[in-house]
């Protein structure tokens, strides 16, 4: 399991261009699984159904992972147009990210070069434009400790940046902590060392 950060989407993206007549609208939006890939595809098909095709391609997770990948030409002759708008999705580094692009044809044929070029340069276009944020990848932990241990993981919680999510305050308190994956083994072994190994902790 990768525990390293990759960017993802901020927002959606239009890009519109005419070539030979034809329309070419491509639409980039954030996706974070195959599932929510597919409504947003569905959305465009619905928004775009008078549109000749609508093809696409996604990562629904890290951009280099080809198991969350998928693509469709959408009746467009085969390879020259989901496998470029995928080429350009999986290149981008940018994961959970879904291109459609909407082509609405102006009756001059434009050859599977020119449907490759078409269709992988609207994504790339759409791409300029697209605005990043960081994921990083997180664990969530249980912690169990005694009421004297507060302060002592209350400072750990804040030096490594992590997140108490949920807090139960009973005979003993318990928690439930996000942390960064890659801080997390020398979180756990800090407050072993520094709680004399009273706190307990369970990865979810």
């Amino acid at each position: 399991m990768n525990d390293h950060p990759y960017l993802i989407p901020l927002a959606s993206v239009v890009f519109e261009e005419e070539i030979k007549k034809s329309i070419f609208i491509t639409h980039l939006a954030h996706t974070p699984s195959i599932e929510m890939a597919k409504i947003f595809i569905a959305q465009i098909k619905s928004l775009h159904i008078n549109a000749g095709h609508n093809c696409w391609g996604f990562a629904a997770g890290r951009a280099e992972d080809s198991l969350l990948w998928g693509f469709s030409d959408d009746g467009e002759p085969s390879g020259t147009a989901g496998k470029p708008i995928l080429a350009q999705v999986s290149g981008s580094g940018v994961g959970e990210l879904t291109a459609v692009v909407t082509r609405y044809s102006g009756g001059i044929k434009l050859g599977t070069g020119g449907l490759v070029r078409a269709y992988g340069g609207g994504v790339q276009q759409a791409l300029k434009q697209l605005q990043t944020i960081e994921k990083k990848i997180t664990a969530q932990i249980h912690l169990e400790l005694d009421y004297g241990e507060m302060p002592l993981v209350q400072s750990m919680v804040a030096k490594y940046q992590a997140f108490q999510m949920e807090a139960d305050f009973s005979d003993r308190i318990r928690l439930v902590v996000e942390i960064d994956k890659r801080k997390l083994t020398s979180f756990r072994q800090m407050l072993i060392n520094q709680s004399g190994a009273r706190v307990k902790i369970h990865e979810l």
